[in-house]
């Protein structure tokens, strides 16, 4: 099952789990997946911690004793996540320290903060001076408010994983802010090969929400277009990092000691069970990326997947087809983004509304356990 996910590295495919607990952290089944299943990085979200809290016993010494000590329950949660990322990024250290790029963690800020730059910039500080390990990243999501938060976050020196990229306009926009970003930090004297990004475009969601308006049209032109937008949106994506590579803007950077910024496939778990189940891993194999998978996802590709070689480079032109055709049948590309980022928003703002219920609830079961 290993000689799978071996092929998929050796074709430059950095594969991230898309989970974490203190329970895979401190039963080493993180460190096994690293040893053994090729995982070099992770990746997290308030959801993965709501499930890892909610389920065992590994969390509830520490919620007791920071519930004597008077927290409150967004104290409670920034020591337990900030503490199973800075275990987790202990764990990946080797991986770090073999390849540079790789063996990260991400935490991401909080979600309510996806609309005020400033105070994403407060949290994105505060997680990356407590998580305080240089192979963390902070997660900051692509919005409009989010764009000069990354730049001022790069240019104090902090890693970061900008998130929830669904147009590539906007994966545009997100790739300046980064480069401005490396400016200030090189003017400011900060050794830019300190310095990582990867930019998470999420993809299944993209044929979620254009099947759906396709399956709405009910043409046979249009259903035929189905299960397809997602990956050829990634591969416009990956042309838009290749010529942003190629520009002198970037070269100078380089030559300075800057790291690219990878992309990253992100919601890459299959969502509509007519596809197959490792669709956006095996149709996304390309080097010089990072494709984060949810466990169910990874164990398929270790089954089942093909490494059929580079799915990506030189596909522009048929992407761009694609999208052609998607508009010729009535499908609003735009509207599509716009649609895709603030329910995205939204998504992680209830997943961070299902983390405080979880964790007012252990709080609660802590107190009643000492009383």
């Amino acid at each position: 099952m290993t000689d799978r996910l071996k092929a998929l590295a050796d074709a430059g495919v950095s594969i991230w789990l898309d989970d974490l607990s203190r329970e895979r952290i401190e039963s080493g089944n993180l460190a096994e997946l690293v040893a053994e299943r090729s995982v070099v990085g992770v990746t997290t979200n308030p959801t993965i911690f709501a499930s890892a809290i909610s389920d065992g016993e590994r969390y509830d010494a520490q919620v007791r004793d920071l519930v004597a000590g008077g927290a409150d329950v967004d104290k409670v949660i920034f020591e337990l996540t900030t503490d199973d990322v800075r275990n987790a990024c202990d764990v990946l250290a080797p991986v770090a320290a073999a390849h540079h790029a790789d063996g990260r963690v991400s935490i991401e800020v909080e979600p309510t903060l996806a609309n005020d730059t400033d105070a994403t910039i407060v949290s994105a500080k505060a997680l990356w001076a407590a998580v305080d390990r240089p192979n963390a990243l902070i997660k900051i999501p692509a919005t409009l408010e989010g764009l000069p938060a990354i730049t001022a976050c790069i240019g104090a020196g902090i890693s970061v994983n900008v998130t929830l990229i669904f147009s590539v306009e906007r994966y545009r926009a997100v790739m300046d802010a980064y480069l401005a970003g490396l400016e200030q930090a090189r003017d400011a004297g900060i050794d830019l090969s300190t310095i990582q990004s990867v930019a998470s475009f999420f993809v299944s969601r993209v044929d979620t929400e254009v099947d759906q308006r396709l399956e709405k049209i009910g043409t046979d032109e249009a259903l035929a277009l189905r299960g397809q937008a997602a990956v050829a949106n990634a591969r416009l994506a990956y042309a838009a990092f290749e010529e942003v590579l190629a520009t002198s803007r970037w070269q100078a950077l380089a030559e300075a000691g800057a790291n690219p910024q990878r992309p990253l496939w992100a919601s890459t778990g299959v969502k509509n069970p007519a596809y197959p189940d490792t669709l956006y891993v095996t149709d996304l194999v390309v080097a010089d990326t990072v494709n984060t998978m949810p466990e169910k996802t990874l164990l398929a590709f270790a089954d089942h997947g093909e490494v059929e070689g580079d799915q990506v480079t030189g596909r522009a032109a048929d992407a761009h087809d694609l999208f052609d055709g998607l508009r010729a049948v009535g499908i609003d590309l735009d509207d599509v983004f716009l649609v895709l980022e603030a329910e995205g928003v939204d998504k992680f703002k209830k997943s961070w509304d299902e983390l405080v219920a979880t964790v007012e609830a252990q709080m609660a079961s802590s107190g009643t356990a000492g009383a």
